[in-house]
């Protein structure tokens, strides 16, 4: 699998901490936005992009996300291998999901936030992407 995790740390003292993800070169980044499911029991997806990269941080809480590298973008086989990786907040990971692949995700705690950046402007978005039912590889 081709996806990369960035380890962030925490600096505290008397005033409060800091998070942080120093090494996450945010170069590429063309937006952002922050997903709060509804409840512990949604899931959001399969959602997948051909060209595009993401790059997903958690802010609060935990998440499950489930991830299928594509193999065919017109008719992708459903018995693709689905990678489950737990993120949570407080290991101050950002995780790169390269081009080519589509995810499924839920919070695994109430009032969880993720946060999603993209290196494609919205107005490309239209252009690179695919969903597909949330049984069609496989339920989380």
């Amino acid at each position: 699998m081709e996806l990369n995790t960035i380890q962030g740390g925490i600096a505290q003292d008397g005033r409060g901490s800091i998070r942080f993800v120093n090494e996450f070169d945010m170069s590429l980044v063309k937006r952002f936005y922050i997903i709060r499911n509804a409840d512990t029991e949604l899931v959001r997806g399969w959602r997948g992009h051909k060209i595009e990269q993401r790059w997903f941080y958690v802010l609060s809480g935990e998440f499950s996300l489930d991830l299928v590298k594509i193999d065919n973008w017109a008719k992708p086989d459903q018995s693709l291998p689905v990678h489950n990786i737990i993120l949570k907040a407080c290991e101050m990971k950002v995780l790169n999901v390269p081009n080519g692949y589509a995810t499924a995700f839920r919070a695994l705690e109430q009032d969880s936030e993720l946060l999603v950046y993209a290196d494609y402007p919205l107005s490309h978005a239209v252009e690179d992407d695919f969903t597909w039912p949330i049984k069609y590889f496989k339920s989380i």
